[in-house]
């Protein structure tokens, strides 16, 4: 196909550089240009002069038409974009004498010569020509054919009705277009309901506003209604209509991070798992989870069945102290066995000895949202205490901490599910009987928690942790925060014991004779200043108790009589917790596998999904019969989980027994009276 192309114009308007300066076409002709002089005079130059001047240039010339919209001719039918190619043949040899599918040699034929004959003349032979092969055109219509080319390109010579640009709304009117905006944008944050409560009440709004005008039919009403609300349906949930209403409206922006803890995320959700409470109640409970955007580590989760605002101070204080191990855990989750650099850190900080394969992270910065237990005056002073910047995020704006919101749904995905008693993420996806399946307690599944997060979580590579260099590399997060502490220089400085103790949440007691009472827990040490005024007027002599909600072992009383050091209280029940848990109980357990290794770490983490799946062993014991209200209290205000501690120290044996000796008869200890038992009852 012959090349057409146009050579470059010199017209009326354009600006030129000749003789060294700036100068305005004025007329142009065969022969010579007319340009303006410096005087104001026209000065008139041949045009052989003007293109061999040295300085010539065309500065700029008359505004080019935009270029025309290709790509619709792919949209265009078959038979269209035919004709429109069988149009461009004609329109290009009226314009340059020459059909585009000669060869690259030939010359124009004598009546399309545009050295012979003007445009008009051309127009005029390819009407009759076109005439005589039975397409009857007129002159006329082969020029706006010619012209429409000219401006639009193949474009122009094509039918565009198929693509023709239409009324968005038909031919509805605008008032009852403004009239159902209005309807759906008063059911963002309402219930969801149907079209015909939005077409009934667009047509209640337009009679409010004094409108008379004819509604269409319904049939148009549903099809407008389908045209306004395709971006957030009516009829969709009711959390993702609020969602996309109240969403983003600028494009998202990209959060950079570049070391552990210069911002930090925190939020609570419902965990989809039942969970057996006191006295045997099943219940679910909520997730509070901080996670590190730098590394994705989730630095802490606890699980309670309410979300309060001493659990949001607890969970900040858990964040910054070391996760210890605990026992049954392999030796492959120590983090001395991990990417992580423990050498470097136990240097700082000896407590990281024992510490599981999960980093210490520092928040500079905590976004949350507006929960109650985020917001708190308790939450807001922690953070002061420990120097963080405390940025809530917009209301209704859940995508402005969506790490956390996403790690919130892997823990979902990924543990809940495997987990006895799964009840998915909604009543469609909930199994039947539940309640009758082995469930775990809630401080066997904080338990199974905490080792699943340093199992797996921190040993799975995360697609949002990627080399920007080598995108198809991907790290987990103990794998980053190996990485960025050698880029940054990071050093995490843990709490101290004493600081520890100050976020958690107080209460002022008497200390009696027996030691202090805590929700009916008696706590006892050999420091305790008893049935003394403590000084503080204020709170009539009481005594400032510092506890922590999920330890329930041992609490703090602050010594008003002297500095304000803590003395320490155990729980006088402790000796009989089923689990010990110490450094003993650690080492015990230390005496596993010889070496870790990421098969080892992975099986590990196989091994406890398919016990969370299990459920527990079955003890065999009934529960007391009392009221579902009486067993529901108990349930949440006993929810707070035992810390074992190591067992009482074996006594050592009596040199003077002999073996000879008998043993002692067997001791059956008298049972408890009970006022309200049935004293006819047998046994």
């Amino acid at each position: 196909m012959r090349k057409v192309s146009r050579p470059t114009s010199i017209g009326v308007g354009d600006r030129v550089r000749f003789a060294g300066h700036v100068r305005a076409v004025l007329a142009v002709s065969a022969r010579s240009v007319t340009v303006t002089e410096e005087g104001g005079s026209p000065r008139e130059v041949p045009v052989a002069m003007l293109l061999g001047d040295g300085d010539f240039e065309v500065l700029d010339s008359r505004l080019r038409m935009p270029l025309p919209p290709v790509s619709l001719l792919e949209a265009l039918p078959e038979h269209a974009r035919e004709k429109a190619l069988w149009w461009e043949g004609h329109i290009l040899e009226v314009l340059y004498g020459v059909d585009p599918a000669a060869d690259a040699e030939a010359l124009p034929r004598p009546e399309y010569d545009p050295a012979r004959h003007s445009l008009t003349a051309r127009e005029r032979t390819k009407a009759r020509e076109l005439t005589r092969t039975g397409y009857r055109v007129s002159v006329s219509t082969l020029g706006n054919f010619r012209r429409r080319y000219q401006a639009e390109g193949l474009l122009g010579l094509a039918d565009r009705r198929p693509v023709r640009k239409k009324p968005q709304f038909g031919s509805v009117d605008d008032v009852v277009v403004e009239a159902m905006q209005k309807a759906i944008k008063e059911g963002e944050d309402d219930s969801t309901r149907t079209g015909t409560y939005i077409l009934w009440r667009t047509g209640e709004i337009l009679r409010e506003g004094g409108e008379t005008i004819d509604l269409p039919s319904q049939s148009t009403l549903y099809r407008l209604l389908a045209k306004l609300s395709q971006s957030n349906p009516t009829s969709g949930t009711a959390r993702n209509r609020r969602s996309r209403a109240h969403g983003a409206k600028a494009p998202f922006g990209q959060w950079t991070v570049f070391a552990p803890g210069e911002v930090v995320q925190i939020d609570s959700t419902p965990l989809d798992v039942l969970v057996r409470l006191d006295d045997g109640v099943v219940g679910k409970v909520e997730l509070t989870g901080m996670v590190d955007v730098a590394t994705r580590t989730v630095t802490a989760a606890v699980l309670r069945p309410t979300t309060k605002a001493v659990d949001a101070s607890v969970l900040l204080a858990r964040t910054v102290t070391p996760e210890l191990m605990r026992p049954g855990w392999v030796d492959a989750l120590k983090m001395s066995r991990s990417v992580l650099p423990h050498r470097r850190l136990l240097s700082i900080d000896q407590r990281l000895e024992y510490a599981a394969a999960k980093p210490v992270i520092v928040p500079e910065m905590i976004v949350c949202d507006h929960g109650k237990a985020f917001i708190s005056r308790n939450f807001r002073a922690s953070c002061r205490f420990l120097e963080i910047d405390f940025q809530p995020t917009h209301k209704a704006s859940p995508f402005q901490k969506g790490h956390v919101e996403k790690m919130l749904d892997g823990v979902g995905t990924l543990f809940a599910q495997f987990v006895a008693g799964c009840t998915g993420r909604s009543t469609d996806h909930r199994g039947r009987h539940l309640d009758k399946q082995p469930l775990w307690s809630l401080p066997e599944l904080q338990e199974l928690l905490d080792e699943w997060v340093v199992a797996r979580w921190q040993n799975r590579e995360h697609d949002g942790l990627r080399d920007p260099l080598l995108p198809g590399r991907s790290f987990t997060p103990n794998e980053k925060y190996a990485a960025l502490v050698e880029a940054c220089g990071y050093v995490p400085v843990a709490l101290s014991a004493e600081d520890y103790i100050e976020l958690l949440p107080s209460v002022w007691r008497a200390v009696n004779d027996y030691g202090i009472k805590i929700k009916r827990r008696t706590y006892d040490g050999p420091g305790l200043i008893r049935r003394q005024h403590s000084g503080v007027t204020v709170k009539k002599g009481l005594w400032e108790v510092h506890h922590d909600p999920y330890d329930i072992s041992r609490i703090w009383v602050r010594n008003h009589h002297g500095d304000g050091e803590w003395i320490e209280a155990a729980w006088k029940h402790l000796r009989h917790t089923p689990v010990p848990f110490g450094e003993l109980a650690w080492d015990h357990a230390a005496k596993g596998l010889p070496a870790g290794t990421e098969a080892e770490i992975a099986d590990a983490a196989a091994a406890l999904l398919t016990r969370a799946h299990a459920g527990p062993e079955s003890t065999g014991m009934k529960p007391k019969k009392h009221t579902r209200r009486d067993r529901q209290v108990a349930a949440r205000t006993k929810a707070a989980s035992p810390v074992p501690t190591p067992p009482p120290a074996k006594p050592e044996p009596d040199a003077s027994r002999t073996e000879d000796e008998e043993p002692l008869a067997e001791v059956i200890p008298l049972g408890l009276f009970d006022p309200l038992e049935d004293p006819w009852r047998r046994s």
